[in-house]
């Protein structure tokens, strides 16, 4: 299995993690992240979401994001799964799977590889509002959760 896909259609969280996990007694934690669409944002109403994406940078920017956990804990498991593409509120957009012998180091990379999927993932939001399509901008607060980890 891939450590990490790019991918338009839907993915079972559930599956993802009996993939990685089927067979294996020597995990002791396995964390997840699942990032869904939400309704609303900066007070306006959210119909849909699109994500574009250049094919191969992306998958190229995860894995080095996948790479940096994996040299800063001892895991014993990654997997990043990111849509592309329409979603409507409620759905499914990523999931992160980190596997360690203990749940301290696979809580932390879990936490890590989310900071930095919004901070350096090569990907552009637009969502549809009744106010017209909306690009959306980075915030300060995602770069300061990424920052946090420069000090640790």
């Amino acid at each position: 299995m891939a450590r990490v896909s790019v991918q338009e259609h839907d993915f079972d969280p559930g599956a993802e993690l009996s993939a990685l996990t089927d067979g294996r007694t020597d995990i002791g934690a396995a964390v997840s992240f699942v990032g869904l669409v939400r309704d609303i944002h900066g007070g306006d109403q959210v119909s849909a979401l699109t994500l574009d994406h250049y094919p191969g940078m992306t998958e190229r920017e995860l894995e080095k994001i996948a790479d940096a956990a994996s040299d800063r804990w001892p895991l014993d498991g990654i997997r990043i799964v990111h849509r592309y593409g329409r979603m409507l509120p409620g759905e499914r957009i990523v999931l992160v799977i980190a596997l360690a012998a203990h749940r301290r180091a696979a809580f932390e990379a879990c936490d890590f590889v989310m900071d930095f999927l919004k901070t350096r993932a090569p990907f552009w939001k637009r969502e549809e509002t009744s106010e017209g399509d909306k690009w959306v901008t980075a915030k300060a607060s995602d770069d300061a959760d990424a920052d946090r980890w420069n000090d640790a």
